[in-house]
């Protein structure tokens, strides 16, 4: 089998990826990775066999900066049992599966629950690992410390160094052990790239389209087609125990209508939690906005902003220009705000200081 440099080099000689000094860099460690892993695992008769420990990887580095690219080239390099998932996906499957434990009469809920994930897998790889939610911060500790201990290695991105995970979260210091273990079990690694390579994929492509008929659908389709090589799946996150789901999502790329967001009873803190998972939000069907759906007028205000403050960027299509959206009823003054901040959102430059 190629090495991950080996494939890497070959990928740039077809013209499939450009040759990035810092991506190039951590290619080594990656493989690293891949070779241990996939070294059989000596038998002992009288147990299970445990793996060697082999010490995974904490991928962190700037938007657009290539970390999902690495990912996918080390997931489809791996010959074992390897699973790719939303750091916050995974985490809401382990808190139903530990609800479901404990409605069995299980004590210890997160032990079970562990085994069963080491069972299944001898790599998890985790996009975006981010700790947001206190319910996440007070388990993840243990939890980590039996999946190591089984021999299962963490390959994970994130936008933040590890010292800032769940930053001035609510008893942190609790959270504390886990940031060591991480750097016990995993390596720390600063993907440090001048180029944006999301943000040039974009720059110079119109991002706010006024509804044509299929013409706009087709348009955007591309553009998530572009993006995510149309391969996407539901992510669902948990917000003070509900359920909201983005019904397409790949590597920091979300897909919904204004109906999925904004024709349901969602609030700040859901839009909040929407903007954090997502790095590049593709929102189709914005209607015009008046009194006759003015809570869900209300809702986009709301949605709009927690992009903005979180410079998510925004591609979507609309039945009007933003200053012609809202133009009868209560909150027209309010909505300026919004339609110059949809102005703005369609910069090229828009979120490469986030």
């Amino acid at each position: 089998m190629d090495s991950l440099p080996e494939i890497y080099a070959a990928r740039v000689a077809d013209g499939t990826l450009h040759a990035d000094d810092a991506q190039v860099a951590v290619l080594p460690e990656l493989e690293r990775i891949r070779a241990e892993v996939s070294k059989p695992v000596p038998k002992k008769w009288f147990r299970k066999s445990t793996p060697e420990p082999v010490r995974g990887l904490y991928l962190w580095g700037g938007v657009g900066r290539g970390k999902s690219m690495l990912m996918d080239l080390f997931v489809d390099s791996l010959s074992v049992p390897v699973r790719r998932v939303h750091f916050h996906a995974f985490m809401q499957e382990i808190h139903e599966a530990m609800h479901k434990a404990r409605s069995e009469g299980v004590e210890d809920t997160v032990k079970p629950v562990a085994k069963a994930v080491a069972d299944s897998v001898r790599v998890l790889a985790f996009d975006e690992m981010q700790i947001t939610d206190i319910t996440d911060a007070m388990i993840v500790g243990r939890l980590f410390e039996q999946l190591f201990e089984a021999g299962v290695v963490v390959v994970t991105t994130s936008n933040r160094t590890p010292d800032d995970l769940y930053k001035n979260g609510l008893n942190r210091q609790l959270f504390l052990p886990f940031i060591a273990l991480i750097k016990e079990k995993m390596r720390s690694w600063e993907l440090v790239s001048p180029t944006d390579y999301r943000q040039n994929r974009l720059a110079g492509n119109q991002v706010y389209f006024v509804q044509a008929g299929s013409e706009a659908r087709a348009q955007i389709r591309a553009i998530w087609d572009d993006l995510t090589g149309g391969a996407a799946e539901p992510l669902a996150l948990t917000v003070k125990g509900r359920e909201v789901t983005l019904p397409a999502y790949r590597n920091g790329i979300g897909r919904a209508s204004f109906f999925d967001l904004c024709g349901k009873m969602l609030g700040p803190g859901d839009y909040l939690a929407i903007a954090n998972a997502v790095k590049v939000l593709i929102l189709e069907d914005i209607p015009t906005l008046s009194r006759n759906n003015f809570n869900e007028a209300k809702r986009f205000v709301t949605l709009i902003d927690a992009l903005y403050e979180a410079k998510v960027r925004l591609i979507c299509s609309a039945a009007a220009e933003p200053e012609m959206l809202y133009l009868e009823g209560e909150g027209i003054f309010e909505f300026e705000r919004t339609a110059s901040r949809l102005r703005e959102m369609q910069d090229a430059d828009w979120g490469k200081e986030a």
